[in-house]
């Protein structure tokens, strides 16, 4: 299958600003990488997002510039406004297509657990995402997990499990848990369970202690004992 393609334009930092970019629906893009000197581009949002969409973060793609190069990428970070969730900058990162590389790809959770479709279990993920090195040509777009492995309460899904190509290797430590079922909580017997208060640290609930004596009754006694004295 063709590497998708995205056309990109040189960005002039002194003349073009971020904001104007992005008013006339383009994005921001900085291209870096292997042997690569940094380079100022912008990219065109919408063919961006639908690449995006595609490709995700670990595909590598074919970014084109002006000269009519290409560069084969990975989209390697993505800014977002933090009210529209609109892409607002992006970097590319050049591979080598002769060197391994190391990145995180997404896991695709597939099936059914039987244990959650029989027995009423709760299906719990645990990763969403795995560290793999690899050729770029080799980089996996996500991997699958199969929750149909989940039969009983006792099965679990463990990285080790995970069906890779022979030329990918997992960094991910092996016994590490992706995915797991746990039974199904008993409300009913949780609202029959009895509710026992431990009122010990409320506020005022100490033990009730005698009344003390009268504020100054006993200072009375040596101030009497001493005028007492005067008038003898």
């Amino acid at each position: 299958m063709d590497k998708p393609q995205l056309k990109a334009q040189k960005r002039d930092l002194e003349t073009t600003t971020p904001n104007k970019l992005r008013k006339a629906g383009s994005l921001p893009a900085v291209l870096y990488g292997h042997k690569v000197k940094n380079e100022s581009l912008s990219v065109n949002l919408r063919e961006f997002e639908k690449v995006l969409k595609k490709a995700g973060e670990s595909t590598i793609i074919d970014l084109v510039t002006e000269d009519g190069k290409i560069h084969p990428v990975l989209i390697h970070e993505v800014q977002n406004h933090y009210l529209t969730s609109q892409p607002i900058h992006v970097d590319f990162y050049e591979v080598s297509m002769t060197e391994k590389l190391k990145a995180k790809v997404a896991l695709e959770f597939i099936g059914e657990s039987g244990a959650v479709k029989t027995l009423g279990a709760i299906l719990v993920k645990i990763l969403s995402e795995v560290e793999v090195e690899c050729l770029p040509a080799d980089l996996p777009h996500n991997l699958t997990v199969d929750l149909g492995k989940l039969k009983t309460m006792e099965d679990s899904i463990h990285v080790k499990n995970l069906e890779v190509s022979p030329k990918v290797k997992v960094l991910t430590p092996a016994d590490e848990l992706v995915a797991k079922v746990q039974p199904p909580r008993d409300v009913e017997a949780e609202l029959a369970a009895p509710v026992v208060e431990d009122i010990s640290k409320v506020e005022g609930a100490a033990e009730i202690k005698p009344e003390a004596a009268t504020e100054g009754a006993v200072g009375d006694k040596p101030e009497k004992a001493e005028k007492a004295e005067k008038s003898a």
